[in-house]
């Protein structure tokens, strides 16, 4: 008595429809690092030194550039979706919550800055 239907118990108590995007998103960039990775050893393997020299004006070549600005972007955005889950799934207290979203959000980030300017600077003539 006074609790309604089986309709009105459960309701706002199923999916969000939230976690699909999340589960495609892991497997597309996991795609990507599938066809980007092979790229970069197969590249790098078909130098004929390995020398700063020879790395340089490889990175410095438009392809090699945008292949490896969206490999960094790739594997960082692919490796914070996997952190993101481990946090979810472990973590349950609030201070500890914060503190970690803000890591698993800057640290990916900012490395993906630092790799993305870097990877400018040689394609551009930077030293």
């Amino acid at each position: 008595m006074g609790n309604g239907t089986s309709i009105g118990r459960v309701r706002g108590l199923g999916s969000s429809h939230k976690g699909s995007h999340h589960w495609l998103a892991q497997r597309l960039t996991a795609v990507g690092n599938l066809v980007l990775l092979p790229f970069l050893g197969v590249s790098l393997a078909l130098l004929p030194a390995h020398d700063y020299a020879t790395l340089h004006t490889w990175a410095a070549r438009p392809l090699s550039a945008t292949l490896l600005v969206l490999l960094v972007v790739n594997t960082l955005y692919h490796a914070r979706l996997g952190v993101q889950v481990m946090l979810e799934d472990y973590i349950h207290e609030e201070g500890g919550k914060v503190a970690a979203w803000l890591l698993v959000n800057f640290v990916p980030a900012a490395a993906a800055v630092f790799g993305i300017v870097s990877i400018i600077r040689i394609a551009l003539g930077g030293a």
